[in-house]
């Protein structure tokens, strides 16, 4: 079996986790040059959560490789004709860690202070949190922005935590954000195995790898970001928990300034098809914020917006 990879060094101690959980040595891993990891702007102004994967599924469908493996939250929430979601292997922390070198969390920031980052979501939580800092474009690896905190460059920034577990270095984090204040990204965390429709052979392989709890939540976040047409243009936030049987959601979307926050929290009993379940209870949250904030986002923001 060859493994698609991205070539980042979280991408490798990645898809090399599936590769031992496998069975397999890491030259099954090959790795790919991906245009998202070409960019030097925002995600949102140059294509989406598409340029991550999309010549690892030029791949796939070619035959170069038999599966890929992907950070979940980078997956679009609609796959190409013939590639489908195999499985959920394993998800770390879903949380955020909060990074800087003179202040323990975001409220101890002080006033006019610079965060940096990537991400819509993150920029909007953090100015809807707290509207007197700045906000600047941070992207790269993860060791690139962590060079820029103990630079100075920027007085702050997030990572997710499993990344920064799955690279050994989370002693880089001030503090954990909790996730109710500031809701992680849908997916954050999970690992995501794609594979071709018609391969019957990878498919069954790749099966007793899939974690049911991993893939009834990120059903659930997945399908709330499906409901808003969500991409990398609007700040979606989710994060799915079963406990005893419950699942329980919370989901929020904000304008990228910050100034409006829409959220919804619900809590339903998962029975004997807990897939179908979770999918609903995502799409049924979308579509209530969507119909509430709908008209708003479009004054705010026209084509900016879903």
């Amino acid at each position: 079996m060859i493994i698609g990879s991205r070539g980042s060094p979280l991408a490798l101690v990645q898809s090399r986790l599936v590769a031992g959980m496998l069975g397999l040595g890491d030259e099954a891993v090959q790795t790919f040059m991906t245009s998202g990891d070409r960019l030097t702007g925002r995600l949102s102004e140059q294509g989406g959560k598409g340029l991550f994967t999309k010549e690892l599924d030029e791949a796939l469908l070619d035959g170069r490789i038999d599966c890929a493996v992907h950070s979940m939250k980078d997956l679009p929430t609609r796959m190409p004709p013939g590639i489908v979601l195999a499985c959920v292997p394993s998800r770390e922390d879903v949380r955020d860690g909060f990074i800087a070198v003179k202040a323990m969390s975001l409220m101890d920031l002080p006033a006019g202070a610079t965060v940096g980052t990537a991400s819509l979501r993150r920029q909007a939580q953090t100015l809807h949190l707290r509207p007197d800092l700045k906000v600047e474009l941070l992207r790269g690896r993860v060791e690139t922005r962590l060079a820029k905190i103990e630079s100075g460059a920027f007085d702050a920034t997030y990572l997710a935590l499993a990344g920064l577990n799955r690279l050994g270095l989370e002693k880089h984090v001030a503090s954990v954000v909790d996730r109710e204040a500031m809701p992680p990204a849908p997916g954050q965390g999970a690992l995501a195995i794609t594979a071709r429709e018609s391969d019957a052979k990878t498919l069954a392989l790749l099966a007793p790898l899939n974690i049911a709890e991993h893939a009834i939540t990120t059903t659930a976040e997945r399908a709330f970001l499906e409901a808003l047409d969500g991409s990398c243009r609007t700040p979606i936030a989710a994060t799915a928990t079963i406990v005893g049987g419950t699942l329980h959601f919370l989901g929020e979307v904000l304008t990228p300034d910050g100034k409006h926050c829409w959220r919804r929290t619900e809590s339903v009993a998962l029975g004997d098809d807990a897939t179908a379940t979770a999918r609903a209870l995502g799409l049924k949250l979308g579509k209530d914020i969507r119909a509430e904030a709908g008209a708003l986002y479009t004054a705010h923001f026209g084509d900016n917006g879903w």
